[in-house]
């Protein structure tokens, strides 16, 4: 993929750059493997909102994607790679032996007319989904299981990959792309090669209505909030935050504030933290 960028006839042209689609082969979708997506605005069942700053946007339509890519032993050929408004990754349509379509995450490198398998007897190749027992060590990977058949839930963002840098016992040791050193069940699946779309990290949004149409909201920041709607807020003119640390306009501590449980359950598969300190 590569970036476009555009003659400055605003001012907002000028910084503002997009994707040139190059990967894209196919832009239909495919109808059957389509579902509406009713918006929310962040809100609950009571009207309340729980999450702020979401809320408009243009209407899409949610691909459903196989995460699980459990149908093994039956090649399927790439009939084309499609974007997909929902995620950073392109999404490639499979057609299996036997007539059933698919979407999958479409690696670097998989074009039409390919073919894909999933299963332990496929080929390391890309594309392909194997268990991670199968997998030599060193290989590149994404969409990876953190528990049998329950379906990729690791590494499934445009440009990344984790590498399986060890086998022993009953786990596999990845490196996942923050950084952090985990350990993974080696029943778990995981599929061949780096994800699609690289370069979509060095897009430019330009200007605010294009972050509009993403269903993203303006966030306003507390410090020029009243004291009554922020902690942050009043004072005269630009007043520090006059607390200890940030906070949430609810008072809970933010930015930096460790969240994760000192007793969690799966603290014992994490080797290294992405901080680069170990586990105790």
């Amino acid at each position: 993929m590569g970036i476009k960028t555009y003659n400055p006839y605003t001012p907002s042209r000028r910084n503002m750059t997009g994707s040139d689609f190059s990967e894209i082969t196919k832009k239909a979708p495919e109808k059957a493997l389509l579902v509406s997506l009713k918006k929310h605005a962040g809100r609950n069942n009571q009207g309340k909102i729980t999450v702020r700053h979401h809320g408009g946007g243009n209407r899409q339509k949610y691909r459903l994607i196989d995460f699980k890519r459990n149908k093994d032993g039956i090649p399927a050929k790439v009939i084309g790679v499609e974007y997909d408004p929902n995620r950073t990754a392109n999404i490639a349509l499979i057609c299996y032996a036997d007539g059933e379509k698919a979407y999958i995450l479409a690696p670097a490198g998989l074009t039409d007319g390919m073919t894909v398998m999933n299963g332990a007897e496929a080929e390391v190749r890309v594309g392909n989904c194997l268990p991670l027992e199968k997998i030599p060590v060193g290989t590149l990977i994404h969409n990876i299981e953190l528990y049998p058949g329950r379906g990729g839930q690791l590494v499934r963002s445009a440009g990344n990959s984790a590498q399986l840098m060890a086998k022993e016992g009953k786990y596999a040791t990845l490196r996942l792309p923050s950084g952090e050193m985990r350990m993974v069940p080696l029943n778990c699946r995981a599929s061949i090669g780096v994800i699609g779309n690289g370069d979509h990290n060095l897009v430019k949004i330009g200007k605010a209505g294009r972050k509009r149409h993403m269903g993203i909201r303006p966030t306003v920041r507390g410090s020029v909030m009243n004291p009554n709607d922020h902690p942050h807020g009043g004072g005269e003119g630009r007043a520090p935050i006059g607390r200890p640390g940030p906070c949430t306009p609810w008072g809970k501590p933010a930015l930096g504030l460790k969240t994760r449980k000192k007793h969690k359950q799966s603290n014992k598969l994490i080797v290294r933290r992405r901080d680069g300190r170990a586990i105790k």
